[in-house]
């Protein structure tokens, strides 16, 4: 069971990377971080290790537009706060199915050149501006 304020870091995670990519895009990356979290080890055991690993998620990277709003410097719109924690708990409630197939990774190609680690792994799906990536080496 996830605690409120554990929810509250994966909302903004969740607002912070995929707020412009819809419902679909938010469930997408909530599921990612519920992956990473279920097989713990090095990006963390629970959600909010997993969504705080440094330079894991990008948005909470000094430097990223997205970050002064994660951290609480500035106030996330609160219609867009309430879709991204919708979102969440849609995922942690189990009321969504994986729509990325297992994916711990992703990236979005318009906003960054392939990773060199999506070499090599299993590209499962694209949703909206990110694509989809498991068994990443």
């Amino acid at each position: 069971m996830s605690t409120p304020a554990e929810i509250d870091v994966v909302t903004r995670t969740v607002w912070g990377e995929a707020r412009s990519e819809g419902t679909a895009g938010m469930v997408a990356v909530a599921w990612v971080i519920k992956n990473r979290a279920d097989k713990g080890g090095w990006w963390g055991n629970t959600l909010e290790g997993v969504c705080l690993k440094k330079w894991q998620f990008s948005c909470w990277n000094d430097g990223d537009p997205s970050a002064p709003y994660l951290r609480g410097r500035k106030t996330i719109p609160p219609r867009e706060y309430m879709l991204a924690r919708e979102a969440v708990v849609a995922v942690l409630d189990g009321h969504e199915t994986d729509p990325t197939l297992g994916a711990t990774h992703y990236y979005a190609p318009r906003s960054v050149k392939e990773p060199a680690w999506a070499k090599g792994a299993t590209k499962t799906t694209q949703i909206g501006h990110h694509i989809f990536f498991k068994n990443v080496p």
